[in-house]
């Protein structure tokens, strides 16, 4: 398999595991975080990518996810010590100006609704919080609290065009909420079940018809979904739409996958596996709607350890970001769009 995967740079700014990575909307910065109890934000000079900053007093123990608000001035961080910090730009350089208290035990995930809205997070006390933000961000009030999962809830994702979440969980499941216009009450749409272990990523392509989740049960899956009314005849119990896996990418992964990424821009499909590879899946030409095809474009041994994340520049082509157990944050170009 060709070498398609190009390792720009290695940062080792982080002691011990770097658990996650995001990019600011621009493309232009990108936050990590892990162990070490904090954030760092790294800006582009020239070729060099240079850390500017380093958050340091907002959590007591581990960070566990970060993500920039859409409007990029905010960015929310997640912390084994329960809490969400808050962080913003306003006066020049990033402060945390508040705290979400609430979960019982380790928040594993946060997500900005695209609206702005909406703030999610999730827990190892098996609950999702939805939390309604004011204007500039200056109050959270909690909106919902979801306990539908059975375990430890792994990952909150939104949809990219709409005000619709989904959480993935320790017990092998896949929710998707959506709020009700008529009480404001938050409510469980679907739950999707194919899994056979730990669904530990989630991520939807561009139109956030078609999600991809990856398995401590070593496989990808593909899900579409499938309107009310579809000309495919697929029954809508509810009027609600259904998803239905549609794809099962199963014999690439020898361990635990714990990270996914869909590419808005190029529809590649990045997975971060406890084999220390990275792979990455591209969508074959005689690829359809309800039986799609992904083939394997190349793979390589990425990190020492465990990869735990990886993300695509929202802006520039194949570029994408990764973290590991190792400690390392590398930055990758794929050549071969």
């Amino acid at each position: 398999m060709p070498q398609q995967l190009d390792v720009i740079q290695k940062l080792s700014a982080h002691r011990g595991k770097v658990w996650s990575v995001n990019w600011h909307p621009s493309g232009k910065i990108f936050a990590s975080c892990g162990e070490d109890k904090t954030i760092r934000i790294f800006t582009q000079e020239k070729d060099a990518w240079v850390m500017q900053a380093v958050l340091s007093d907002g959590h007591t123990r581990t960070i566990r996810d970060i993500a920039f608000s859409n409007c990029g001035m905010f960015l929310a961080s997640a912390s084994f010590d329960a809490t969400v910090s808050i962080w913003d730009k306003k006066a020049g350089t990033y402060e945390c100006n508040s705290t979400l208290e609430g979960h019982e035990n380790e928040v594993k995930s946060v997500a900005w609704s695209v609206s702005g809205h909406f703030l999610a997070t999730c827990s190892r006390d098996k609950s999702v919080w939805i939390w309604d933000i004011t204007a500039n961000c200056e109050e959270f009030d909690c909106a919902a609290v979801l306990n539908l999962h059975t375990q430890d809830v792994k990952k909150v994702v939104w949809h990219p065009l709409e005000d619709i979440l989904a959480s993935a969980s320790y017990d092998n499941t896949i929710k998707i909420y959506k709020e009700d216009p008529s009480d404001n009450d938050w409510t469980c749409t679907a739950t999707l079940t194919s899994h056979s272990s730990t669904v530990w990523g989630l991520t939807f392509d561009k139109t956030g018809k078609r999600l991809a989740s990856c398995s401590d049960d070593c496989t990808v899956k593909i899900w579409q979904q499938y309107e009310v009314g579809n000309p495919e005849g697929i029954a809508t119990p509810d009027n609600e739409p259904v998803w239905k896996c549609v794809c099962t990418l199963s014999g690439y992964h020898d361990r635990s996958i714990y990270d996914i990424a869909w590419c808005k821009l190029t529809g590649l499909i990045a997975t971060a596996c406890g084999d220390d590879y990275i792979r990455i899946f591209k969508e074959a030409d005689n690829s359809t709607k309800n039986e799609p095809i992904f083939d394997l474009e190349t793979k390589i041994l990425a990190h020492k350890q465990d990869v735990n994340a990886v993300k695509w520049n929202p802006v520039i082509p194949g570029l994408l970001l990764s973290t590991s157990d190792d400690g390392d944050i590398k930055i990758w170009k794929f050549n071969n769009l």
